[in-house]
């Protein structure tokens, strides 16, 4: 079988705090005299109900790594770690999704917070030859004018190449806030040119993937994989183009699955939907990009071939410039024809 981490690929979801080592969280805890939670430094995944109490265990774990995060250091050295497992997993571009708001208090606000994450992610790039960009993300669970915010800050910073902002999107729980309160704030983000890439489909069902679409025309959708419950929804997203970032670990350790089988990869891809498979929080989840590509070799069948389209979406989906699609895409087809 060829080698998953020698096949080009993009990474498209994947969070700033739960990109972490967890050997980087348990120093900084440490350095900042940070008491740990015991599922933060113990070796399993998270595995959580698929309710409002599994979530709330997520946040709770999600809200003491952050918590750790505390300087300027702190921040460039998760964006140069980042960027550097990525290049040993065959990614060629990690657009990398941050909420500055978090950290604005320990740098000065959240344009500097914005700020050094994009120098960091040009440094990196250099460094490692894995073009990192930004997804500046709101969330659901703070006002919308504050998500207006954001997008106006996201908007300054908009580009394709490294230490660019790319897109702009709606994290946290999608049971949370009113998705159409949240359409300002894309329509901004729109208006610059970024990707519009919200969450949805994942803690709920295709009724409110339509509402996401509606109000916030999403170029690529986060998780998005409870679309493929209902045919006809899942459909419209494909005749629209619209992107799935799938991230079978996070799927299954927040109980929306109980089993990887069970996640509905082959059915978006036997759609024709563009896949991008991602980590999401790797540092909770303990599953980094190769896994899940592993995943849909071991447990869905995908075959090399397939294996290749589905890199080959991730490409096609990010916002980076042609020269570097071009040149992935052409990385994929050399893995391809290179013998197994």
């Amino acid at each position: 079988m060829r080698d998953l981490a020698r096949l080009p690929k993009a990474h498209l979801h994947l969070h700033f705090t739960g990109s972490m080592r967890p050997a980087t969280l348990t120093e900084l805890a440490a350095g900042h005299r940070m008491r740990l939670p015991a599922a933060l430094t113990e070796g399993d995944p998270l595995q959580a109900p698929h309710d409002e109490r599994g979530w709330f265990r997520f946040q709770r774990l999600y809200d003491a790594a952050r918590a750790c995060v505390r300087s300027e250091a702190d921040m460039r050295r998760i964006v140069a770690e980042a960027a550097a497992d990525d290049a040993a997993e065959g990614s060629g571009r990690l657009e990398i999704q941050v909420d500055p708001t978090s950290y604005a208090p320990f740098v000065g606000g959240i344009t500097p917070a914005l700020e050094l994450v994009l120098d960091e992610a040009r440094t990196a790039s250099a460094r490692t030859g894995v073009e990192v960009a930004v997804v500046v993300a709101a969330s659901r669970t703070r006002h919308p004018l504050d998500a207006r915010t954001l997008a106006r800050l996201a908007a300054r910073y908009a580009g394709d190449g490294p230490g660019d902002v790319v897109g702009f999107g709606l994290s946290n729980d999608e049971r949370r806030g009113d998705t159409e309160d949240f359409a300002p704030a894309f329509r901004i983000a729109a208006g610059a040119g970024l990707a519009l890439v919200p969450h949805g489909g994942e803690l709920l069902g295709p009724d409110h993937v339509r509402s996401v679409v509606e109000h916030l025309h999403p170029d690529r959708l986060g998780h998005g994989v409870r679309t493929a419950e209902d045919p006809r929804v899942l459909a419209e997203l494909v005749e629209r183009g619209v992107a799935f970032e799938v991230c079978p670990a996070s799927n299954v350790s927040l109980g929306v699955y109980a089993e990887h089988g069970h996640v509905p990869l082959r059915t978006l891809a036997e759609a024709g939907a563009t896949v991008a498979l991602g980590a999401d929080d790797p540092l909770l989840f303990r599953s980094r990009l190769v896994a899940q590509y592993e995943t849909a070799r071991r447990v869905h069948g995908f075959d090399d071939d397939a294996l290749a389209e589905l890199a080959r979406g991730s490409v096609r989906a990010s916002r980076a410039a042609d020269a570097t699609k071009q040149r992935l895409l052409a990385g994929i087809d050399a893995w391809l024809a290179a013998p197994a």
